[in-house]
């Protein structure tokens, strides 16, 4: 199992002390397991042998050294190696809800993808702030009970944690989603028949409109308006069945000169922004719901909920701090959730991949997030265009070299490109960009625009035919 966001590996050689970082990490951000007894390598070298340390060991430092003391529990896993008898040691951590857990040394970290990262005095304030609030996840539901859930779903669920032969009590409460004998928040968005019976606001809304702009009154332009209040998960995959049939395709230059067919947005991009909005909205906020606005030239996933202090729009690129982590957690169990905002790094990769503008995140109040996706369609060619076949054959040809290649795919999809531009594509240095450039036009495939040659405003098209 590889080192990520809920898991660590380390040898039992590792001093006790060294272990209590990833003790404190994992208790301030989503809670996770620490193994003693695996090289970094990931070689089983067990806990029997000279020089290794006890649990005990680790218990005690953990016990003496950490400020807060988090809740932590402990195993030994017994195994056999080439007919020899050893065991790893196993630490649980759960999150710490209610309070920053610290080392003795007042030092704070926090848990980022597979690191156990030391927190800046201005990051500790935020996390300060942050835990302040009780999880609304963890809120209990009296009046609800094990019969208001899915049991498809949970056992589903269940098949995704490789632990059919539980009991669906067993596994809620192994997650925190049943505490005290009473079900939880988390428990009723994630696997509720009927959510929006005790939470009217679990809801998203999917609208298509026809242009670029909402219309109002008789210029009203919805042309297609569906709202899903189910469990999370079936709230996914409908979304993504409804985006899915309102997709268009279009024409794509390769840079092998050769045509593809495309979507209008890369699949990854627009159903990740779905999954992070679903997982990481503000629940408690009653007055909003998810909405998904598709116009011609955009797709917009509106989520209700400020950032959480430690996220903001400059960092969330590169900083994790789940809302909601049980619900998080479980999106993890079923494919969805990516760890270190891989999943929000990748929205950025696959719009670049596709010669669109980058993702924009903007907060339009400070209660809510909105993603922004832009498609380009004024500028991107449709399937019937008639010229496609004549251009790409003559694509293929030697005629153009490999960087004269990704800049006409550039184009294609673009309408126009600056030499900066360029540079970027090809990765070379302005003044290359600027020759290449320049040998297009001379072969008659580009058309320079510009007042003079250091007109800072210039740029180049494709030739019209």
């Amino acid at each position: 199992m590889h080192e990520g966001q809920y898991f660590d590996r380390k040898s039992a050689r590792m001093k006790p002390k060294d272990a209590v970082k990833h003790i404190i990490a994992f208790a301030n951000a989503d809670g996770g397991s620490l193994v003693i007894g695996i090289e970094d390598n990931g070689d089983l070298s067990g806990t029997n042998y000279q020089g290794a340390h006890t649990l005990e060991d680790y218990k005690l430092a953990i016990q003496q050294d950490i400020l807060g003391q988090p809740c932590v529990s402990y195993e030994y896993i017994d195994y056999l190696m080439e007919g020899q008898e050893d065991r790893l040691f196993l630490i649980r951590v759960e999150l710490s809800v209610d309070r920053l857990i610290k080392s003795r040394n007042e030092e704070v970290y926090l848990r980022i993808g597979d690191k156990s990262v030391k927190q800046t005095y201005s990051q500790i304030r935020q996390l300060e702030y942050a835990k302040g609030e009780r999880l609304f996840e963890d809120n209990l539901v009296a009046e609800a009970n094990i019969t208001d859930l899915d049991e498809q779903l949970l056992n589903e669920y269940k098949r995704h944690l490789n632990c059919s032969d539980l009991s669906h009590r067993q596994v809620l409460e192994a997650r925190g989603f049943m505490q005290q004998g009473q079900l939880t928040v988390a428990a009723i968005l994630m696997f509720a028949e009927n959510p929006s019976y005790y939470f009217p606001q679990a809801r998203l809304r999917f609208l298509r409109y026809e242009g670029a702009r909402r219309e109002t009154g008789v210029r009203m332009n919805i042309v297609k308006d569906q709202t899903f209040d189910g469990p999370i998960p079936e709230i996914i995959r409908q979304a993504q069945v409804a985006v899915n049939a309102q997709l268009r395709e279009f024409q794509f230059l390769g840079e092998d000169g050769r045509f593809k067919i495309v979507p209008e947005y890369p699949e990854f991009a627009w159903f990740e922004g779905i999954v992070n909005a679903v997982a990481h909205r503000d629940y408690s906020f009653r007055g909003d719901y998810i909405r998904i606005s598709m116009f011609d030239d955009r797709l917009e996933i509106f989520s209700p909920g400020s950032l959480p202090n430690i996220v903001t729009l400059d960092n969330m690129r590169y900083t994790r701090y789940a809302r909601n982590p049980r619900i998080a957690r479980a999106l993890v169990s079923f494919g969805w959730v990516r760890e270190l905002n891989e999943g929000v790094n990748r929205i950025y990769d696959e719009m670049a991949d596709f010669y669109l503008n980058e993702p924009e995140y903007s907060q339009p109040h400070p209660h809510a997030l909105l993603l922004k996706l832009e498609n380009n369609y004024l500028s991107r060619q449709m399937r019937m265009d008639d010229r496609v076949g004549d251009l790409e054959k003559k694509l293929i040809t030697d005629e153009f070299n490999e960087n004269e290649r990704k800049i006409l795919a550039y184009l294609y999809g673009n309408g126009r490109i600056t030499v900066k531009k360029a540079s970027e594509i090809i990765e070379m240095s302005d003044a290359t960009a600027r020759k290449l450039l320049r040998a297009l036009v001379d072969k008659e495939v580009l058309c320079w625009h510009g007042n003079s040659k250091r007109d800072p405003r210039q740029y180049y098209t494709l030739i019209s035919e």
